[in-house]
């Protein structure tokens, strides 16, 4: 086990677990029940530099963090895996870098296609952090993608819009 310079960096790899002992992987196990209920994990899969209101125990993005996901191809991949979970979480997939619709994403079911709510915090950060972390094009085809399908299969309210076109700017 290597030392790292960041506990989220250490967690990310698999070596540490976060605030609530729970591993990268038991994250990514969770069904869509739980990842909707509980609120302290998406801090440790989508870092930023600002400290959460939700969560006082997350790490935050520093600037070594971000180097070494520059650095580090499998930090990448393994925020990918985090996307993958998230995005089936909201009824999309990846395709490539592109972010598609699944068959059965539907405005009664996906509760982020509504005019508000947590998710809506949550894929800003998502779209913020990725590109924080040196990834772009997963960041803009993320973003793409929940701008469209919020705008024109669900009632994603103007505001929410807004802070997803400008999560990749900072």
């Amino acid at each position: 086990m290597s030392h790292s310079i960041s506990p989220l960096i250490d967690f990310y790899r698999g070596e540490a677990p976060d605030h609530q002992e729970r591993t990268i992987d038991d994250i990514w196990q969770l069904d869509a029940f739980w990842l909707e209920h509980i609120h302290d994990y998406i801090q440790w899969l989508f870092p930023i530099p600002e400290a959460s209101r939700f969560n006082t125990f997350a790490p935050l993005l520093t600037d070594g963090i971000c180097e070494a996901f520059a650095e580090d191809t499998a930090l990448r991949e393994r925020q990918r895996h985090s996307l993958d979970v998230m995005l089936r979480f909201y009824g999309l997939t990846r395709e490539g870098q592109a972010v598609v619709a699944l068959p059965e994403l539907d405005i009664a079911t996906h509760i982020w296609l509504k005019a508000g709510g947590h998710n809506h915090l949550r894929i800003s950060r998502i779209i913020r952090s990725l590109h924080l972390c040196h990834q772009p094009e997963f960041a803009a085809s993320f973003q793409q993608a929940v701008i469209s399908l919020g705008t024109t299969q669900g009632i994603v309210s103007a505001q929410s819009v807004a802070y997803w076109r400008n999560a990749n700017r900072h």
